[in-house]
């Protein structure tokens, strides 16, 4: 006996025809045949099965129902004399004895048909979460997300990592994103943060003599929404390790992620360990990108020597990438509008070329390319009937990063340069520990803070003496990748104070500025703190990967929309003029102004 129940709606078979038995669900359909004939479909969390009504008492009880009323059918199994091999149910039906209204649908029309609710408007859905979840293909996310987050956690737990929560309500620290702030009620003016990550949490447990540490914890960050980020709160499989090296992170997650991605994917295929570790300088020389798409066999290379005397405008002073792709079979049509893809997506345009089957340069630039023929032939190695996607910009990244995109692209389009059924990790290494920041232009950190510089004390002491360039100092910082996705950034952590102050003087923070802006972590590491180092793969990323979705909401129980709000719950929302007070708050602007 199951809570009202004998069976689900999923679970009856041809075996048991001829029992006594009760399901409930909602009523997903009714289709009366004549007065007193009807079939009706039962939908619970577990599956379908048909109810055919054949009596007028019946027939009452559902006559004047609404789609999505919630039933308890109790009758008899039989066969089907018309069976639907397309459900685990459609051998058997119910002839209904009794049938009870449990809750009733006071609405004559949906928002959408529940079964296609995918197709709706996204704010409908996002309104009406409730109803889109009942969809089979939105709860299978759901339902699968649930057991990737098992897996994982038992995977961590059977590498003796033990599972440590950490506080939500924190402190304010710089970590790179805008925080979530809350009021203190009791410490007028003063505010806590919601965590952007655990990260201090974690290295404090580390410091604290716990060897192992992992939670699926949850992050907040006031952010703007993409594709494959989440506005507000996501979650990750956050970890770190006391007495470890970048390396021993590398195999506990070449270890844990591969089953899990193989037996829980689109794709039954995942990289075996060890994933291919890339510096990130050479992957954008490379690929454009520091999270590499490895299912595309298509490279970048530099064609700047080659080509930026040839007289084509855009290519003068600039640094010039070419993408080589053989077999290309595209229309002109095709490629200026895989072109503008990479206009808007990267903000910088592409150019090309063919090198057709009659050995002639015809197409795009190609007037350009043609006095340079010989050369250019043999410094691609083109051969007859190669497409050559091109990118120039005065800046070497925007150029790289343009490519990055083009070669995306062009992986996407030519079925037999992307192998896409498979999921191909690798790791990024060796990220530059400081860049000139865009706004401020002067030097920042390029990532996270609390990284191990690349050589320690030393190389830190001759930047700060000018005998090296600081952008040229590299992190113990490293990027998980998979297909084109960043799941997660990780570092050997900075444990010692001393070269805590020296990587931030770099940046213009003194000693006491660091120990303002964190001092729980520098007063714990005077203490003796162990070399520690972790990682953190956001479990939402992983979800969407392992779905094959494209965007992040799709594997979300309760997303909200692109502008960070909850339509369903109506948040964010405006509070009493006493809730106000209470926390010593004033408002200075509304959205309405």
């Amino acid at each position: 006996m199951m809570q009202m129940r004998t069976h689900t709606c999923g679970e009856l078979r041809l075996s048991d025809a001829g029992k006594q038995v009760k399901i409930v669900g909602w009523m997903e359909n009714v289709r009366a045949v004549s007065g007193n004939l009807a079939f009706l479909v039962l939908r619970d969390f577990y599956g379908t099965t048909q109810v055919v009504v054949e009596s007028e008492e019946m027939m009452a009880v559902i006559r004047d129902l609404n789609k999505e009323s919630t039933l308890s059918v109790e009758g008899t199994v039989r066969e089907r004399s018309s069976k639907n091999p397309k459900l685990p149910t459609g051998e058997i039906e119910v002839v209904p004895e009794k049938i009870e209204v449990l809750g009733r649908c006071r609405h004559n029309s949906l928002p959408f048909e529940i079964n296609r609710s995918r197709e709706a408007d996204e704010i409908q859905r996002l309104k009406y979460r409730y109803l889109d979840l009942r969809n089979p293909e939105v709860k299978d996310n759901i339902i699968l997300r649930c057991n990737v987050v098992a897996a994982l956690r038992r995977a961590m737990l059977a590498h003796n990592f033990m599972e440590i929560t950490t506080p939500i309500l924190t402190a304010s620290s710089p970590e790179g994103a805008r925080d979530y702030l809350v009021p203190s009620r009791k410490h007028p003016g003063k505010f806590y943060a919601l965590p952007q990550a655990p990260q201090q949490f974690k290295q404090l447990l580390m410091t604290s003599g716990f060897d192992r540490y992992f939670q699926i914890a949850p992050c907040f960050r006031d952010e703007d929404a993409r594709g494959d980020r989440s506005p507000g709160e996501f979650y990750q499989l956050d970890m770190e390790m006391a007495f470890a090296t970048q390396e021993d992170v590398f195999t506990i997650l070449e270890d844990v992620l591969p089953p899990i991605f193989a037996k829980y994917g689109k794709y039954n295929i995942a990289s075996s360990a060890p994933f291919a570790r890339i510096p990130y300088l050479e992957s954008m020389e490379k690929y454009g990108s520091d999270k590499p798409d490895l299912r595309i066999d298509l490279t970048v290379q530099d064609a700047t020597a080659l080509l930026s005397g040839c007289g084509f405008g855009p290519f003068e002073n600039s640094t010039v990438k070419a993408i080589v792709v053989t077999g290309f079979e595209g229309t002109r049509k095709q490629i200026d509008a895989l072109c503008a893809e990479v206009e808007v997506q990267s903000g910088n345009k592409a150019y090309w070329f063919r090198y057709d089957e009659s050995g002639e340069i015809v197409g795009g630039i190609a007037k350009f390319i043609q006095p340079l023929k010989d050369e250019v032939i043999a410094a691609l190695g083109l051969e007859k009937g190669c497409f050559v996607g091109l990118t120039a910009s005065e800046k070497k990244l925007t150029a790289q990063k343009t490519a990055g995109v083009l070669r995306s692209k062009l992986g996407a389009f030519c079925p037999a340069h992307m192998d896409k059924e498979r999921y191909e990790f690798c790791w990024i290494v060796d990220f530059p520990m400081y860049e000139i920041g865009e706004e401020s232009g002067e030097l920042e950190f390029c990532h996270n803070p609390f990284s191990m510089p690349g050589g320690g004390m030393e190389t830190l002491e001759k930047a700060i003496a000018g005998e090296i360039d600081p952008l040229t100092i590299t992190a113990q910082q490293y990027d998980l990748v998979c297909n084109g996705i960043e799941l997660s950034s990780g570092a050997v952590r900075n444990h010692d104070p001393e070269i805590m102050i020296k990587a931030f003087q770099l940046v213009r923070l003194g000693e006491e500025d660091v120990k303002a802006k964190f001092p729980a972590m520098y007063n714990a590491f005077t203490y003796g703190a162990p070399p520690h180092a972790g990682i953190a793969p956001g479990v939402d990323r992983m979800v969407m990967l392992l779905a094959g979705e494209d965007s992040i909401r799709e594997i979300i129980p309760f997303p909200m929309n692109k502008n960070a709000q909850d339509i369903m719950m109506g948040a964010p929302s405006v509070v009493t003029q006493k809730q106000l007070d209470e926390l010593s708050i004033a408002v200075t602007a509304t959205e309405e102004e």
